[in-house]
């Protein structure tokens, strides 16, 4: 995984989780029990998503997601 950047964090902050039980949230809003989940099944989706999901389960571990909260769009 590369270093976060700005539009990553952007990215956490707006996109929603395309399936799934937790469907239509945000990324910085899915429960970190949810995301445990991926990680423990070293099962996090492909691509881009995948990416975001592991970064957003390290902003949530690390008790960062604050940061992330000014960068949501209405």
């Amino acid at each position: 995984m590369r270093p976060m950047d700005k539009e990553q964090l952007i990215a956490i902050a707006n996109t929603t989780m395309p399936f799934g039980k937790y469907q239509g949230r945000r990324l910085i809003d899915l429960p970190e029990e949810y995301l445990l989940w991926f990680a423990r099944k070293d099962q996090f989706p492909a691509g881009q998503l995948g990416e975001l999901m592991a970064i957003t389960l390290l902003i949530k571990t690390e008790g960062l997601s604050h940061l992330v909260q000014p960068l949501r769009r209405p």
